[in-house]
């Protein structure tokens, strides 16, 4: 645990993070007998949006439903300059953006969908397991007549 805070206090003498406050049950130890628990919350007030890596913004977005899990657990490997990185695959992608529904989404998928870059069996697999046949349908008379 000490190795984490002294990589948090990096991170804050860095500017990655303004700063951070200790919270959850960690926090409480300081102040009541320690109880169980299975990781460190803490509080974080970032530049932006995100943490800023190599001079990206980057958000961590917590997988909250079973479709992102289901697309967390099956990213592909694939090759950024030599640099190894995780993708969700484009299936899965399209069914998260119907599922959010934001009209940026829903034009995102319509690229997808005209440039070819997701398998349409699939993605209507995905969709119809986590349901979201409706906004499917919806969306296909909509953007692709």
């Amino acid at each position: 645990m000490k190795d984490t805070f002294a990589v948090l206090n990096q991170m804050a003498s860095a500017g990655t993070i303004e700063n951070y406050a200790l919270a959850g049950a960690v926090g409480a130890m300081f102040y009541v007998e320690p109880f169980s628990t299975q990781d460190i919350d803490v509080l974080v007030m970032t530049p932006g949006e995100g943490i800023v890596i190599e001079g990206w913004p980057v958000q961590f977005l917590p997988v909250t439903n079973a479709l992102e899990r289901e697309a967390y657990l099956n990213a592909e490997i694939t090759n950024l300059e030599g640099v190894p990185v995780r993708v969700v695959l484009a299936e899965h992608l399209v069914a998260i953006m119907l599922n959010v529904g934001r009209l940026k989404d829903l034009a995102r998928i319509q690229m997808f969908c005209l440039q070819d870059a997701v398998k349409i069996d699939l993605a209507e697999d995905i969709i119809q397991r986590h349901g979201l046949s409706e906004k499917w349908t919806d969306f296909k008379l909509k953007f692709l007549q």
